[in-house]
């Protein structure tokens, strides 16, 4: 599968189980190559029917290898962790959803480990003696570090616990590569999200996609990056398939809010108009994720949740829902306790209990009408029109832009309103909307179209008679 083809679900499992505080599992659980009805892992098997109904053909897991608590603080990159299950578990997962159709995406923290890993642990043995030494990013054995550690090191955004990895030198880059490769036998992933990819040498990342690539031409690499400006240089020097797009996240819901759609347009514009940073790039695209408030919780009124998640299956990128998020669940960071975001969840019961139930079924129709429109997921973006609280861009495939183009015109205010646009002359006449197709519109004799919008909605109009 393409990765602009994909649609991704993100499920952080040591949360979503409700795992994450429990004692290490009984011998009989661990990676002995046996597989247990009861191991947590194989209950994401559970949440397979959601997926499939949310349209979503790829599952992308939060850290599942053996941790000191959290998943990003690793001791070892080649066995589960005992809280989730087995190694067998996480390739009968994998192997279930193939089944399916849906493709595995696992987090690759490469940037760091934790304290306990034998990595580390060899080296405040061993100090210059141990061979491992070079392998600590700014390892310094003449300034003590914190909390008792007999050398300094870079950790990671100020949080020592997390002890970063140098991944300029040769012999780490094997060693991680090495790893990345073996998940890909042990556990057919279809791709690796790399965690805090900002800080990962650009080298490291270029050469572990060329030997994933290898194995699997359809293999992805996605990294995580913060800042808009670098998004490009990531995606060109560092070999990656798509980076993370923190700038629309923050701009999907504060545009809604401030009731100021200039500020979504001017970043899709940034990122991906005529002379945009990632113009014919891919960037994965979210409204939520465990290191952020749930969008829920960000946005002034539940209703903005309709136009938002339509935004987001239409703009340029790889969609991505958040575990829960599709019924609207809340969740805030107390005292920088990323636990709030990161609940037990029962997709069983998600329906019945959750405030947002109908928002699901939006999100299901978002998702089949991307699936219908070749030139939401492969097309270029231009801007129609934008106010305060409304926006309208269109998508074209290249190849055919009279009948492979798609409309977005998306209403963010509490009525119901008409939008004028002025299309390009090589445009098509009628159009038909994919979520309501009982609505047709037709250009006026000057090229105009005049879009009636629901409030709260949008309309993905696409030129009338090319779909059934």
């Amino acid at each position: 599968m393409k990765l602009e083809d994909a649609t991704f679900y993100h499920i952080y499992p040591l949360g979503a189980l409700g795992v994450i505080n429990a004692k290490t599992a009984t011998p009989e659980n661990e990676n002995t190559g046996g597989t247990t009805n009861s191991a947590p892992l194989l209950r994401l098997v559970e949440w397979i029917p959601l997926l499939k109904r949310l349209g979503t053909n790829t599952l992308y897991l939060g850290p599942v290898f053996e941790s000191e608590y959290h998943g990003y603080d690793t001791i070892d990159y080649l066995t589960v962790d005992s809280r989730l299950g087995s190694n067998t578990d996480l390739a009968a997962l994998s192997a279930t959803l193939m089944d399916h159709g849906i493709g595995l995406v696992l987090d690759a923290v490469f940037n760091h480990v934790g304290r306990n890993h034998p990595i580390v642990q060899d080296v405040i043995r061993k100090g210059t003696a141990s061979s491992y030494a070079q392998w600590i990013a700014d390892f310094d054995p003449t300034h003590p570090g914190p909390d008792g550690m007999p050398f300094s090191y870079r950790g990671w955004a100020g949080h020592y616990e997390l002890v970063g990895l140098n991944t300029a030198n040769a012999e780490v880059q094997e060693y991680l590569i090495g790893t990345a490769l073996g998940w890909i036998d042990d556990f057919g992933v279809a791709g690796l999200r790399l965690d805090a990819a900002d800080c990962l040498d650009l080298e490291f990342m270029r050469e572990l996609g060329r030997r994933c690539r290898e194995k699997d031409p359809e293999f992805f690499l996605i990294g995580e990056a913060v800042h808009g400006d670098g998004y490009a240089p990531m995606l060109s020097a560092g070999g990656l398939d798509a980076v993370t797009n923190y700038e629309a996240f923050k701009a999907l819901w504060s545009s809604y809010n401030d009731r100021n759609y200039h500020e979504i347009a001017w970043t899709l514009n940034r990122l991906f108009g005529d002379e945009g940073l990632c113009r014919d790039r891919l960037l994965y695209s979210f409204a939520d994720n465990h290191d952020v408030d749930r969008v829920a919780s960000l946005i002034r009124d539940p209703a903005g949740l309709y136009p938002l998640y339509g935004l987001l299956f239409s703009m340029p990128g790889v969609p991505s829902l958040y575990y829960g998020s599709e019924f609207g669940i809340q969740g805030r960071k107390h005292d920088r306790d990323d636990s709030p975001l990161r609940p037990a969840l029962d997709p069983h019961t998600l329906d019945r209990t959750a405030e947002h139930p109908d928002l699901a079924h939006a999100i299901t129709r978002f998702s089949a009408a991307r699936r219908a429109s070749p030139a939401v997921r492969h097309g270029s973006y231009r801007l129609l029109a934008v106010d305060s609280q409304a926006i309208a861009f269109l998508r074209v495939e290249d190849s055919d832009p009279c009948t492979g183009c798609v409309l977005i015109a998306v209403n963010g205010s509490t009525e119901r309103i008409v939008l004028s646009v002025q299309l390009p002359e090589s445009s098509a006449t009628d159009f038909q909307d994919l979520l309501d197709p009982g609505y047709y519109v037709r250009q006026n004799k000057t090229g105009r179209l005049s879009i009636d919008i629901p409030s709260h909605w949008l309309r993905w109009l696409v030129p009338a008679g090319t779909h059934g």
